[in-house]
């Protein structure tokens, strides 16, 4: 039988991924296959599980060997979390076992590691805490996602997709979309003084070292009133900073920094790494949160340091020539959380058999387990105040004393073909030194709107969203608060995209007008990343044996009645075009244009979908929406393209018919029955 492997002692198997889901609405009961707004909210009992069709041979397997005659107990070796928790039970529960299991807790896959592990095997009933924790969490995600998915699909007959962790990702991108639309750009000035062997720029000490001057003829007139002068150095201030090398990398780091430095996507990332992991074997599990090593992987870091290419070994000679060091930066039992930080594993590396892509990443990867162990990087940073006139210039410079770990990073590193000013060299200055102002300079710059999101800025927002909570005490609590796990923020970022909510643009993501108009609709009770924050809260105390399960689960079934509830009567009367459902994930968008101007704004066209006219403006803050069943359940017509347009040009707004009097006025539609 395939599906596992034996030894003299042990039948050894393994999941593949889940092979065990909660089941859908239609696989609970057939009406569930219609989505109608009056089996809204489905709540069911009792959570049932179903066996996942795609990897249905496995879980045979798994189940055989379960309960095989010949085995007497089991051992859950599983990744060391909630979600490896939860895999075991549910394969467990779905393969009706009843024989008594131990858990095997590990983060470490060194040999000692793992003998350590089997050597203080723990009951499975030590880990029941956990275990409900993710049962929660599993049945939490579905019970919110199902209701309101279906709730805001049917309010606006629009394919919507609504979720815990989705919807406030989605709300980072709508805002800082917002906060761009609204900036107004303002110009500014700065004045730059030539003192022959150094430079300074103009600033306010009156204004916390302000450099921007708003009007161009005060920029002038300081220009005027120090050029040719003399200038005397103010203060000459020279500090020594260090700046440790980086912290090993977790996935959310590694996605960062790819994505900066090579242009990958989050979800390009894992998949690279975990093609390197799977398939190639050269680095250890990438979908791990932790940037830590177990103090027993010295000897695991200095074989991957042996292993790697020729091409890293003068790097690499640096930290090989002395024992490891134990740094608490790198090795933290107490750190540790499912997996250790990602590292080569050692194993000799074939380039030539890499990708592109894959060469890139492991290359990521090598340098940081070389760059993590070097000293620090070590420069004098530099600032000098010059006084002309009464007027202030600052000047800034550095001077590297030790370049460090970031000699590790210099191929890497773009030309630069000229040096920032924090980036010059100054001339050895001390107060009281003297110069002329050789020529000042006027430079004209405007203020700059907030950058769009990037997968590395999306991530790192993602990771710490419970900074962006505004009450200051629940960010207090809630500051370590994050949207997601590293193995599924990638997941994320692509179903807002494949869902028509967010889109790529170059190296951008940016919210689309559908992924507005979803923030508009939903309440902030499923869009605030408060709502994450407490049950991530509710959920890790669950966890600890500290909390309610069941006092939990009634609070998740209350918010999925209120989002239903508040779907259905208190969303706001926001326009989506009409999309067709075809087959699960697919969706076929509905509308057109009747080529007539807004009456609103003067700017749009109305478009039509199945249920409403709206107009194309809507960006700009038109809200010009009619409704077909507007005055239908008061005995009008039903709204359509003609009466539309008839209604539009009409004198006075009113249009009548055989069954009484259509009235239009400012963007709403009455109606008069015929007497």
């Amino acid at each position: 039988m395939e599906g596992y492997l034996s030894s003299q002692k042990y039948l050894i198997t393994w999941a593949i991924g889940h092979l065990v889901s909660l089941k859908e609405p239609e696989e609970l009961d057939e009406r569930y296959k219609r989505w109608r707004v009056a089996d809204l909210p489905i709540l069911p009992e009792k959570m049932e599980l179903k066996i996942l069709p795609k990897t249905k041979s496995q879980f045979s397997v798994v189940k055989k060997l379960m309960n095989s005659k010949g085995v007497d107990s089991l051992i859950c070796a599983t990744d060391s979390g909630r979600e490896g928790e939860l895999i075991f039970r549910y394969i467990y529960h779905m393969a009706e076992c009843k024989k008594p299991f131990e858990r095997l807790w590990i983060s470490s896959m060194t040999d000692e590691a793992i003998r350590a592990g089997f050597n203080s095997l723990k009951p499975g009933s030590h880990y029941d805490a956990l275990y409900e924790s993710a049962r929660c969490r599993s049945e939490a995600d579905w019970l919110v996602g199902m209701n309101a998915s279906r709730a805001f699909t049917l309010r606006y007959d629009a394919l919507l997709s609504v979720g815990r962790v989705q919807t406030p990702t989605l709300q980072i991108l709508v805002k800082r979309r917002k906060e761009i639309d609204s900036f107004t750009t303002e110009p500014f000035y700065t004045v730059q003084a030539d003192f022959g062997d150094y430079q300074g720029t103009w600033f306010d000490p009156a204004k916390d070292g302000d450099r921007r001057i708003l009007q161009e003829e005060r920029a002038k007139t300081i220009a005027d009133k120090v050029k040719g002068q003399r200038a005397k150095v103010k203060t000459a201030q020279c500090d020594e900073k260090r700046e440790l090398p980086p912290q090993l990398y977790d996935l959310t780091t590694l996605q960062r920094e790819a994505s900066g430095m090579l242009g990958f996507t989050a979800d390009k990332t894992l998949k690279t790494a975990q093609a390197l992991y799977e398939k190639h074997k050269l680095i250890t599990y990438p979908r791990t949160d932790s940037r830590y090593l177990s103090r027993d992987m010295g000897p695991s870091v200095k074989k991957a340091l042996l292993s790697l290419p020729e091409t890293y070994s003068q790097l690499a000679a640096l930290v090989l020539a002395q024992p490891i060091p134990q740094s608490k930066r790198i090795f933290d039992d107490t750190k540790l959380t499912d997996h250790h930080a990602i590292i080569p594993t050692g194993r000799k590396a074939n380039i030539s058999a890499l990708t592109d892509d894959e060469r890139k990443l492991f290359d990521l990867v090598a340098r940081r387990i070389i760059a993590a162990f070097y000293p620090p990087y070590v420069y004098n940073a530099t600032k000098v105040i010059t006084e002309v006139n009464g007027e202030n210039f600052v000047s800034n410079g550095t001077v590297v004393l030790q370049e460090g770990f970031k000699q590790v990073y210099k191929e890497l590193q773009p030309k630069k073909k000229t040096k920032t000013a924090e980036e010059s060299t100054l001339p050895p200055l001390a107060e009281g030194d003297e110069r002329i102002v050789k020529k000042a300079t006027v430079k004209k710059d405007q203020t700059k709107p907030p950058k769009e999101h990037t997968d590395a800025s999306l991530l790192s927002e993602m990771e710490h969203a419970g900074r962006r909570i505004e009450d200051e005490m629940l960010r207090e609590q809630m500051k370590g608060c994050s949207l997601g796990t590293p193995a599924t923020r990638a997941a994320i970022i692509e179903r807002l995209i494949t869902v028509g909510y967010a889109k790529r643009k170059g190296r951008v993501i940016l919210a689309t007008d559908k992924g507005v108009r979803l923030i508009e609709a939903v309440p902030p009770e499923i869009a605030s990343p408060e709502t994450t924050g407490k049950w991530e809260q509710a959920l890790e105390k669950i966890a600890q044996g500290k909390g309610d399960s069941e006092r939990f689960m009634e609070g998740i079934r209350k918010l999925a009645a209120f989002l239903t509830k508040y779907a259905a009567q208190n969303a706001a009367e926001i326009y989506f075009e009409h999309e067709e459902r075809k087959g699960k994930g697919k969706s076929r968008k509905v509308s057109s244009s009747i080529n007539v101007p807004c009456p609103l704004c003067k700017e749009g066209q109305i478009t039509e979908n199945e249920k409403a006219f709206g107009c194309s403006n809507w960006r700009e803050g038109c809200k010009f929406t009619i409704w077909k069943d507007c005055v239908s359940k008061i005995g009008g017509p039903v709204i359509n393209e003609k009466l539309v347009k008839a209604l539009l040009v009409a004198e006075n707004g009113d249009l009548k018919g055989s069954t009484g009097v259509l009235h239009y006025r400012d963007g709403f539609i009455t109606f008069t029955p015929k007497k």
